[in-house]
């Protein structure tokens, strides 16, 4: 099965996919250039346009693959969501569409949160979606409903 036959529970955009050689690569709308097509990639790419298309979250505020360091050790987040003065809000975790969204998947979540301490956690397969809003000041979290619209956060 390619790779590009993954139906997700996202709505549909225009795929920008191109094949070099035996591999077939993504334009990543955020990073502006083709990236390797994986499945995780494209449940990526699925979601940044859901939440840029029907959610409202400002292009300019998202980043891909954002590095993060522990001392010597390198960390990095899928995705961030950034407020107008450059500050993290919302980290996003994807994963393939065939990988269960687990306690571990939310685990390593919550060690880039460690370093970020955003307001808003996403996880998604493509087929699964989990959004938790941080409460730091009762130390929990709480699950809502669906992903909130840009102007709800």
């Amino acid at each position: 099965m390619l790779l590009m036959t993954y139906t997700l529970n996202l709505p549909r955009f225009e795929t920008k996919v191109v094949k070099t050689g035996d591999k077939y690569a993504i334009l990543d709308v955020l990073r502006r250039k083709y990236v390797t097509l994986t499945p995780e990639e494209w449940v990526r790419q699925h979601f940044i346009h859901y939440i840029i298309e029907r959610k409202g979250y400002p292009k300019a505020y998202l980043a891909n693959e954002i590095e993060l360091r522990v001392g010597d050790k390198k960390l990095r987040c899928d995705s961030v969501l950034y407020d107008s003065d450059l500050q993290p809000r919302m980290i996003i975790e994807y994963k393939a569409p065939t990988i269960q969204i687990t306690q571990k998947v939310f685990d390593q979540i919550t060690a880039y949160n460690m370093l970020l301490r955003v307001d808003y956690l996403i996880v998604s397969n493509g087929m699964q979606h989990y959004c938790c809003r941080m409460d730091y000041e009762n130390n929990r979290y709480s699950f809502l409903p669906e992903i909130p619209d840009y102007s709800d956060l």
